[in-house]
């Protein structure tokens, strides 16, 4: 997976603007990203970029594995789940992540190659808060990531 490092237009922009005034070491400094991928090319993509910005970032590699990591740390602060992987998806996944354990408030950002209408309406209705197509933007990655954060109240 390339993640690219050009300006994103999304539909972020005006969302971002009625955040608060926070600066990006504000934002990412120190908050758990766990990242739940079953390709170690995008995990080493991603964890490189955000560790760059201080986020500490915690790896799964399928559903099964996220859930253990969930269960065991609870100080995760966002989750970047694809949606095709091994043993168990991540429709499941967030699925069991939001009936099951009860982590309603917790942001969960879909990642997926497919870029299919119906895709994204599934990766929501199973308990995603927002939706991203690969390749992966930095620039949007790093936009959602800001407003799911600090809508959060992780401040």
């Amino acid at each position: 997976m390339a993640i690219h490092e050009v300006g994103a237009t999304t539909e972020l922009h005006g969302i971002e603007e009625e955040l608060p005034e926070v600066t990006e070491v504000e934002v990412f400094q120190g908050k758990t990203i766990l990242i739940v991928d079953d390709d170690y090319r995008n995990i080493y993509a991603l964890k490189t970029a955000l560790e760059k910005r201080g986020m500490n970032i915690l790896v799964a590699k399928d559903g099964i594995e996220c859930l253990d990591i969930m269960q065991a740390n609870q100080e995760v602060d966002l989750i970047l789940m694809d949606i095709m992987m091994p043993n168990m998806d991540g429709y499941e996944t967030m699925s069991i992540i939001r009936q099951q354990m009860k982590l309603k408030d917790l942001p969960i950002i879909a990642l997926t190659a497919k870029a299919m209408k119906n895709d994204r309406d599934k990766s929501l209705k199973a308990g995603a808060s927002d939706y991203i197509s690969k390749p992966l933007n930095l620039d949007q990655l790093l936009s959602v990531l800001r407003v799911w954060l600090v809508s959060k109240g992780s401040l």
